[in-house]
């Protein structure tokens, strides 16, 4: 299976994976990069899979659906483009004979999901869309920060190999605020210099990696000492792992 990062908007990425014939799109925005590879590459698009209701996840969904005829999935407590087949955390999905594990992973909104593929080579694959980003998280527009807590514990419990594929070119501003809290962080200090270099090529930062997420990303790390510890210096009087973690979010909402 080959996997494309299909960059759309400002920093949207939109995920192509195929097998050189027929191919899935992940969270299509917008139709027209998408028709544009299926033309160059020779494809037959077959699934359409969303993680989240907002229009840059959604808004090429309708046209690429009437033009190819693939099936939608999506969360079924969200307003997706109908007609859609809905879905929620616990099920499996096969599609181009990859299986899908689906997470609910509410926070970024309430009924976010991700899609699991545990079998896939070279590696494991998540399709994440905005709920965890290489370096941060989503933002909370309808879920709790308790929620997103335990959406991120459960990604970050998927094996070390697994690919993060995330739907926004977000690094290098995530990482700079991943500096302000953990400046010693010899292991996000490196990765960061790789992000820029990778930048400065043109070249996408993601797909990341859930070990290498476990290492540099504050929102992973919320309950280590080194990242409670900077919290508690900008948000006085928290206690607690949930409170911990909603004043680093907030930190992170106001970062300059």
């Amino acid at each position: 299976m080959n996997l494309i990062p299909i960059p759309a908007f400002d920093d949207n990425y939109l995920w192509l994976l195929h097998d050189g014939a027929q191919a899935l799109v992940v969270d299509p925005g917008a139709a027209e990069p998408v028709e544009a590879v299926l033309q160059r590459l020779g494809l037959k698009l077959k699934a359409i899979l969303v993680t989240h209701h907002h229009a840059d996840h959604t808004g090429g969904v309708s046209l690429l659906r009437e033009s190819t005829g693939a099936v939608v999935y999506g969360p079924e407590a969200e307003d997706i483009p109908q007609p859609f087949v809905g879905c929620q955390g616990g099920q499996t999905l096969n599609v181009l004979g990859v299986r899908f594990e689906i997470m609910d992973v509410p926070g970024h909104t309430a009924g976010h999901l991700a899609y699991f593929a545990p079998d896939l080579k070279p590696a494991p694959l998540v399709f994440c869309g905005d709920t965890l980003f290489s370096g941060g998280c989503g933002r909370l527009f309808e879920g709790t920060a308790a929620q997103m807590l335990d959406s991120l514990d459960r990604l970050a419990a998927l094996p070390d190999d697994t690919r993060v594929c995330c739907a926004h070119e977000y690094t290098l501003s995530n990482l700079r605020f991943a500096m302000a809290v953990e400046p010693d962080n010899h292991e996000l200090q490196s990765h960061q210099a790789q992000c820029v270099d990778l930048r400065a090529r043109g070249l996408p930062t993601v797909p990341s990696s859930i070990s290498l997420e476990r290492h540099i990303n504050p929102f992973l790390r919320s309950r280590t000492e080194s990242v409670s510890r900077q919290v508690r210096r900008q948000a006085l009087g928290v206690s607690g792992d949930v409170e911990v973690f909603a004043a680093l979010r907030e930190w992170k909402n106001n970062f300059k």
